[in-house]
């Protein structure tokens, strides 16, 4: 089976430094496998995700997502790949305030045009599986900082993504509510049989992945 992902020595460079964010960067990220980043602030774990959503594209080497190199990809195809093959994960949940619980699980199913029909017993499945399915119409306002990322969860799973983006998803959170987040998080995906890449400062929520790769320097360091 072709890899979720793969960087081909990818650098990555921004045009006011001289100095590689990412410096020949590569690896395979396999079907069903949860991957912790990890590495300091300014480390290039952000750069990692950005590059491999298509957000950005490298300065040298390749992306390659389901073999597809996205640096091809013309920014509208990007953003099609992105709202059909990825689930993007925030520390900051990225909610809309004014829509329901319910509505913005459902948002990437109906900005791609499906019917509502199809995408409501996937939303309804999603709400149950993170315990959250007697709030499908509050406001989101009305849930805590734990239940809010349950729902961005839910919502990056909505159209079954082979690949999960995933940047400080507990870094927001207390102790008891990251440890049941990442709980399901890993749960989900795992069940979806999908890719997750996981950006994190925290040992313990790297400690649940199945792998740890360090960044260090632009450089990327695997067991």
């Amino acid at each position: 089976m072709t890899p979720a992902l793969t960087f081909h020595h990818v650098t990555k460079r921004y045009d006011d430094t001289r100095r590689a964010v990412l410096d020949d960067i590569s690896f395979e990220a396999g079907a069903g496998r949860a991957i912790a980043i990890v590495g300091r602030s300014g480390s290039g774990k952000s750069t990692l995700l950005n590059l491999a959503a298509g957000i950005d594209v490298p300065s040298a080497g390749e992306v390659l997502a389901d073999g597809r190199d996205l640096a091809q990809l013309s920014e509208r195809e990007r953003t099609a790949f992105r709202r059909d093959r990825v689930g993007l994960v925030f520390q900051f949940f990225h909610l809309l305030p004014h829509l329901s619980v319910r509505e913005n699980v459902a948002l990437p199913a109906f900005i791609a045009g499906t019917a509502a029909a199809e995408f409501e017993p996937r939303v309804r499945e999603l709400l149950e599986r993170v315990g959250l399915a007697d709030r499908a119409d509050d406001d989101i306002a009305k849930l805590s900082g734990g239940e809010q990322q349950r729902i961005a969860i839910c919502r990056a799973l909505v159209r079954r993504p082979r690949l999960v983006l995933a940047d400080e998803p507990t870094g927001n959170l207390d102790d008891t509510s990251a440890t049941t987040v990442m709980d399901l998080l890993l749960a989900l995906v795992r069940d979806e049989g999908a890719t997750l890449l996981c950006a994190t400062h925290s040992a313990e929520t790297a400690g649940r992945t199945d792998e740890t790769w360090q960044l260090h320097g632009g450089r990327l360091e695997r067991p």
